[in-house]
């Protein structure tokens, strides 16, 4: 019972690391726990347990979003299926607490499972990553050198690290081993950290203004009203445009609208078409549009256009870009048939297209210039992909197009911002999000945000951002470390497995107990 207790504390604890609290010296205290809690368990089903006692801790209270329109069913049974994941995670852990430098395969092991269910199945699913519960502390710089992976790593590291010298206080051939991973990923985090604040000016700056339209009702049928939501972000683009007359607004090189922003096709429908370029033109900027497109084969893809209403009639649309890493159960249904027995709001899933391409669009801003934006749909800045994509086909900033209308007032728009806030730094990028209700925010290349809406009111957002070409360590190196780190998980779990190999007569005793 202390055991279950311990790891039911740990998995809270996680979730009160994550935004909108902002703890996130509780992430390391969380892992800390679980690590004790697996601490000379000896068989596969306790470990099992105990780690799926953790996952019911910290996913039940992060996901209720899930559930607010739709019924507690989807929300429980994602956070149960979840759960299996780190239940896993103590299958193994429970094991290589026994082995050397334990900390060092605990944190192993952790990534390897992250890893896997932001992978499957169905696409993965990467909310709840360790790092995006660490944009309030330091551990977030080591971003820019390998990514959430090296985030969630350092993390995980540290907590098991601090677990190992509190359980062996006297032993000093396990305590100064120990004490050494315990402390050098904060070490290094706290050396980056000014190097990442300085990424937050430069020579080639413009300026950006990010829509807030806000749309009429809640729900999953907020965009019954498609026109009331087209025409919201066309008279805020109106009052922008009227303040830069005014004198009291600079002008902005670039309009960002969120997604979704015309659900109307504005390809196919004359009279939004008109609504959007009088919107640009009056504002005399390019507006990236989220909007939804249908193809010539029928389906529908989310889309950003860029929308220069300064240009002759039928030139307006100066680049698109196809969201490519579409939500299963949102945007389109796996298994469709097997599903809907379960639910009837899965019917109202869709059946988008994903796109494909380089992720980012050229847009000429008001001065003239080009400038190559990158773009990561809502859904996709999640993944670590998408916005690496992006700055290594040559993104100078990102751009975050957002729809959370259908989650309400709830903290997933808040864990959403953590994971954009988290790229910029990953990638040394300004980073630009824009809700249709909120929140949307425009975030330096450090990870601090330097403005930020409300929910569920009209907001317009600008500021100045730098435009960087250099690549981070993180950009550079890609998913590398995550795939050794894998590979070294994999081939641990496999050692586990092997035939002949036994463990019950394990014990702290015969083998040690690591560092």
């Amino acid at each position: 019972m202390v055991r279950t207790a311990v790891s039911a504390l740990g998995g809270v604890l996680m979730w009160a690391a994550f935004p909108p609290r902002d703890l996130w010296f509780l992430g390391i205290l969380s892992l800390a726990l679980l690590a004790a809690a697996l601490r000379g368990v000896v068989r596969f089903r306790e470990g099992f347990w105990y780690g799926f006692v953790f996952g019911l801790g910290f996913f039940l209270p992060l996901l209720p979003w899930i559930g607010v329109y739709v019924g507690p069913l989807p929300w429980v049974a994602l956070a149960v299926v979840m759960s299996l994941y780190t239940g896993l995670f103590g299958v193994i852990a429970c094991r290589t607490t026994t082995w050397p430098a334990a900390p060092l395969w605990f944190a192993i092991m952790w990534v390897t499972v992250e890893w896997a269910r932001s992978s499957f199945p169905f696409g993965g699913f990467p909310w709840g990553r360790t790092a995006f519960g660490q944009v309030g502390g330091p551990m977030l710089s080591l971003a820019s050198i390998g990514g959430a992976p090296l985030v969630s790593f350092s993390v995980a590291l540290t907590g098991a690290a601090l677990t190992a010298v509190i359980r062996r206080p006297v032993r000093w051939q396990t305590v100064v081993p120990a004490l050494v991973l315990a402390l050098i990923t904060p070490i290094v985090a706290a050396a980056l950290w000014p190097s990442v604040d300085g990424r937050n000016s430069s020579d080639d700056e413009i300026t950006v203004a990010a829509i807030q339209g806000n749309v009429p009702r809640l729900g999953l049928d907020f965009n019954d009203q498609r026109r009331a939501v087209l025409d919201n972000h066309v008279r805020e683009t109106f009052r922008l445009a009227a303040a830069v007359d005014a004198g009291d607004a600079a002008r902005p090189d670039i309009v960002v609208w969120p997604e979704n922003a015309s659900d109307i096709d504005p390809t196919a429908n004359e009279d939004a078409a008109e609504e959007i370029t009088a919107a640009s033109a009056a504002v005399g900027a390019p507006i990236l549009v989220g909007t939804l497109v249908r193809n010539a084969d029928g389906r529908p893809t989310n889309t950003v256009l860029v929308w220069d209403g300064r240009r002759d009639s039928g030139d307006q649309i100066r680049g698109r870009y196809d969201k490519q890493i579409i939500q299963p159960f949102g945007e389109y249904l796996p298994w469709r048939s097997f599903f809907t027995l379960f639910s009837s709001y899965a019917e109202q899933a869709g059946n988008f297209r994903a796109g494909t391409g380089p992720g980012v669009v050229a847009v000429e801003t008001t001065g003239g210039q080009s400038v190559t934006v990158g773009v990561s749909t809502c859904w996709e800045i999640a993944f670590d992909r998408s916005a690496r994509k992006a700055v290594q086909s040559g993104a100078q900033f990102l751009s975050v197009p957002t729809n959370n209308a259908t989650f309400g007032r709830t903290q997933m728009t808040y864990q959403q911002l953590a994971m954009s806030q988290l790229r910029a730094v990953e990638h040394g990028r300004a980073v630009v999000v824009a809700a249709t209700s909120g929140v949307s925010a425009i975030i330096a290349p450090d990870g601090h945000t330097s403005s930020r809406s409300g929910f569920f009111e009209p907001a317009t957002l600008q500021g100045t951002i730098p435009l960087h070409t250099g690549e981070t360590i993180a950009t550079k190196i890609g998913p590398w470390p995550e795939r050794l780190a894998v590979l070294l998980g994999v081939c641990a779990f496999l050692f586990l497995l092997a035939p002949g190999i036994r463990f019950r007569g394990w014990s702290k005793e015969e083998h040690g107990d690591g560092a």
